[in-house]
């Protein structure tokens, strides 16, 4: 019996740009790499763009080892947000996703991924990401911090996570790029501007990516404090959005999360950002508006 033709079999299937910003990421970094040069995808309709965003350890000399199997691009101006667009703006692709240097995509993640941008009223599709294996009861609960169907599904406004986008170029161009101002939360910031520009945001759970989670509880915390520290500043600025969006929609109580503890470590720091974004000195405000 034949095989029904996937993706990466048909003549039609669109050009895609891979974006991965990288910085410091020799422990990671090649395991990335080696999983999207195996993507079940055309090789001719597919562009893979690393953007070394001034690493000082040994990743710029790992990434030369893929000779011009990848597309190699330097951003000097520090931030995942400035790293993304150096790639945006190098992009030939008519769609665009993005993962990070610390994560192994699935071979078919790329076609599941793209799929529902055949409607031009989605302006993003995030897809599932998971704890890459083996994982402590740290990196497990991490999942729960990642969950990207929570992320679009459940929260008002909704976003979608970069390790695990993407979008139609021509969109982003028309909304804007990254802000890169925001050294964290660029993501959540672009979503908000996909949805006020009248853009869906859908969730493709086929599309599975592993990530390397925080492992203990002193770096759960630190990414609870980041979280809470960065978004302040997202808030701020989409203030009325957010109001707005909230009152027009039905509020949703969030379950319970598993691992008590671990959610408690995760929260905790993210409540001290939150007080420490808070009360940030007038002049970063300013730079906000």
């Amino acid at each position: 019996m034949l095989e029904t033709p996937t993706t990466a079999d048909r003549s039609d299937c669109p050009r895609v740009s891979v974006v991965v910003a990288v910085y410091n990421a020799e422990e990671t970094v090649r395991d990335c790499v080696e999983a999207l040069l195996q993507l079940d995808y055309r090789p001719d309709r597919l562009e893979l763009l690393c953007v070394d965003n001034g690493s000082t350890d040994r990743t710029p000399s790992i990434l030369t080892t893929y000779g011009t199997r990848l597309r190699i691009l330097r951003q000097a101006k520090r931030g995942p947000a400035a790293a993304r667009n150096e790639g945006l703006r190098h992009a030939t692709g008519e769609i665009v996703a993005f993962s990070d240097a610390d994560c192994v995509v699935d071979r078919a993640w790329l076609r599941h991924l793209i799929a529902p941008l055949c409607d031009r009223a989605v302006g993003a599709v995030g897809g599932k990401i998971l704890s890459r294996r083996p994982c402590n009861s740290i990196e497990a609960f991490g999942q729960q911090v990642h969950d990207h169907d929570r992320a679009i599904n459940g929260i008002v406004p909704p976003y979608t996570i970069t390790m695990n986008w993407a979008s139609r170029l021509d969109v982003l161009r028309t909304v804007g790029l990254f802000k890169e101002d925001l050294l964290r939360c660029s993501d959540v910031d672009l979503s908000y501007r996909l949805v006020q520009a009248g853009y869906r945001l859908v969730y493709e759970p086929r599309a599975v990516i592993y990530h390397r989670n925080e492992r203990t509880p002193w770096g759960l915390m630190r990414e609870g404090y980041q979280h809470g520290y960065h978004a302040v500043k997202v808030l701020r600025r989409h203030a009325r959005f957010v109001q707005q969006t909230s009152r027009r929609s039905a509020p949703v109580a969030p379950g319970p999360w598993p691992a008590p503890l671990w959610s408690g470590v995760f929260r905790l720091g993210k409540r001290i950002g939150r007080l420490h974004g808070t009360w940030t000195p007038d002049r970063e405000r300013r730079l906000d508006r």
